[in-house]
């Protein structure tokens, strides 16, 4: 089930909500282990990030209790040896969750070392790390989960491991009709194209411009950021577990551009109606039945009308490429950028042609009803990469330039793109007027503050409001934890560093449920994400989810069967089950593994 907000704009329509129902109720029943509904997480505990703590960075765990004075906590290392103590800060009611909270500042600790634990009051946490390389996997493991994401190529034992490894998926070969040569839905268009490659969208087996903008735009945009504080080595040539090391390109750079060639393959020819706009999605004719293999699936594939919105996607992330790739592909940065100004030209000429909500058979409809937004991004990018005075103009006189909501509470999204916009002004050498580009930075620092503002307010530091649990809120997550890293790359202000670093001890299991949201990583991590293919608790003989795979995370609107049946009545931090079947809230995505992503490689830069 492709992943998407469901809010206002793009919300999922009810026709797809009721396909995806009728898929579950027909799929396998899962096997013996039932997942453990949100209802019976423990009345007191003290949550910590699983995996663990950075020696220079904040260390903060919430106690859960209904004590109204301060409590004695204890740091003990891995021989049961108090390392260090203090005394709680009531913390008081966290709205989200329901919960009492105090919290624990461990921060100023400074030694390193495994199986750290934290106790308070008799109660004592899961065991954790503090040591400087603590993301260094996670990085990998984030980056990797786009790999076995791709489509059209076989997935390697080498790279994924034995329980991984694929025939390459939607080439072609039975009992698959393949990407090769899609037909457009009916009335679309009367020719095939070729559109193999890019990533899997998400649990299903669709492919979606505007999804995989954002995706591949965060991807690059994390190099571009390591390239400006000279970290670029830790994403470069032979640093990731992907076919194409060893060819004298940064490894991040070669897996975006297995999506990237999608994107431009999805663009309309020359000579056709609506030359240079983008195809808006393509995916089978009906939903994929759940498990399926992607060698393994039958049915037809079609390619949808296309948008302004995807269109806009491909100029932003084309201009993005030729700008990004120029060092290191002159002749695909050349092609990048030829897309990109095809596609502004024909948004320009196209500008209102919407995906409707009502288009969500066989896959998520990603419908959007304003794209002003994804103008003012892609006029960004567009004049970033060529400075050229036509885009400039685009920029200036959109509304978002100067608006205050081009960053929301609730964070940017494939909807809401005008942020993305923002931080490339704000980050990338540029000829705006210096007093327009102070006031730009200026807003991304606002915007920081914000979140840290909403950080403060809660038991369990998330920087979302407190009725912002959505679909797919864990992606929200890290996308506003990266607008903070880039305060503090505008700032210097240690601040913005910590509580970049603090989000992810969130995800990691400092949350209502003591849950890590990622796969491998803490001892109460998901692995029952939903995926046709890394579906073991459906069919035994498939695998789990990878390590490093992002679960969407709590959805307080329960929109899916699972969620409906066991999580009824809970607190909107606490409506999250690891069961295959809760795709509302425990799918994986490309659009939330990106920012994982993003965010675990700032996390692991040292010096």
């Amino acid at each position: 089930m492709p992943a998407r907000l469901p809010r206002p704009r793009g919300a999922r329509g009810a026709a797809a909500l009721l396909a995806a129902a009728l898929l579950l109720i027909a799929a396998p029943a899962a096997p013996a282990t039932p997942a453990t509904p949100a209802a019976a997480a423990a009345p007191s505990a003290v949550q910590v990030n699983q995996l663990g703590y950075l020696p220079s960075g904040p260390k903060r765990a919430t106690v859960v209790t209904t004590a109204t004075t301060a409590l004695p906590w204890q740091l003990r290392n891995a021989t049961g040896t108090v390392a260090a103590s203090g005394t709680t800060t009531v913390h008081g009611a966290d709205t989200a969750s329901g919960d009492t909270t105090h919290l624990v500042d461990f921060s100023s600790y400074q030694g390193t070392g495994t199986g750290y634990t934290l106790t308070v009051d008799g109660r004592t946490s899961h065991p954790f790390d503090i040591r400087a390389d603590l993301y260094d996997g996670l990085r990998s493991d984030a980056l990797s989960f786009f790999y076995q994401q791709r489509s059209g190529i076989p997935i390697q034992a080498s790279l994924a491991g034995a329980a991984y490894a694929r025939p390459a998926g939607h080439l072609g070969v039975a009992p698959n009709k393949g990407d090769t040569s899609v037909p457009c839905q009916t009335g679309v268009c009367d020719y095939s194209r070729d559109v193999r490659g890019g990533w899997y969208d998400a649990g299903d087996q669709g492919k979606y411009v505007v999804n995989g903008g954002i995706a591949v735009w965060q991807t690059v945009n994390s190099f571009e950021r390591a390239k400006r504080s000279g970290h670029e080595s830790a994403l470069g040539d032979a640093t990731l577990r992907v076919p194409e090391r060893g060819n004298r390109v940064p490894d991040v750079l070669d897996e975006a551009r297995w999506e990237l060639e999608f994107l431009v393959r999805m663009q309309i020819p020359e000579g056709k109606p609506r030359a240079g706009m983008a195809f808006h999605k393509i995916h089978d004719a009906q939903w994929t039945g759940l498990p399926t293999r992607p060698e393994q699936d039958s049915q037809p594939r079609e390619l949808h009308a296309p948008s302004t919105a995807a269109t806009l996607n491909l100029a932003a992330v084309a201009a993005q490429c030729a700008r990004v790739f120029a060092p290191y592909d002159k002749a695909f940065a050349a092609r990048c950028l030829a897309s990109a100004r095809r596609a502004w030209s024909a948004a320009k000429a196209n500008p209102n042609v919407l995906a409707p909500d009502s288009d969500g058979t066989g896959g998520g409809a990603y419908g959007d009803t304003r794209v002003d937004d994804e103008f003012y991004w892609a006029a960004a990018e567009l004049y970033a990469t060529t400075g050229e005075s036509a885009y400039r103009d685009a920029v200036t006189s959109s509304p978002f330039h100067t608006s205050a909501d081009a960053f929301t509470p609730l964070g940017f999204a494939w909807p809401d793109t005008a942020a993305l916009g923002r931080i490339t002004l704000a980050t990338v050498p540029n000829g705006l007027a210096a007093d327009d580009r102070a006031r730009i930075r200026a807003s991304v620092v606002a915007a920081a503050d914000g979140y840290l503002d909403a950080m403060a307010r809660q038991g369990y530091a998330v920087p979302l409001p407190e009725d912002g649990y959505v679909w797919g809120s864990n992606g929200q997550v890290a996308n506003n934890a990266s607008v903070i890293a880039v305060a503090y790359e505008l700032t210097g202000h240690r601040r913005y560093r910590d509580g970049a670093l603090e989000t992810l001890d969130y995800l990691l299991g400092r949350n209502a449920l003591g849950q890590s949201y990622v796969s491998g990583y803490g001892e109460q991590a998901s692995h029952n994400q939903h995926h046709r293919f890394w579906a073991h608790q459906a069919d035994a003989s498939l695998p789990n989810p990878p390590a490093g795979a992002l679960a969407g995370g709590p959805d307080s609107a329960l929109q899916d069967p699972v969620a409906q049946e066991k999580l009824p009545g809970c607190a909107a931090a606490k409506c999250y089950i690891d069961d295959i079947g809760s795709y509302s809230t425990n799918e994986v995505a490309i659009n939330w593994n990106a920012p994982l992503a993003w965010l675990v490689a700032f996390a692991a830069e040292r010096g």
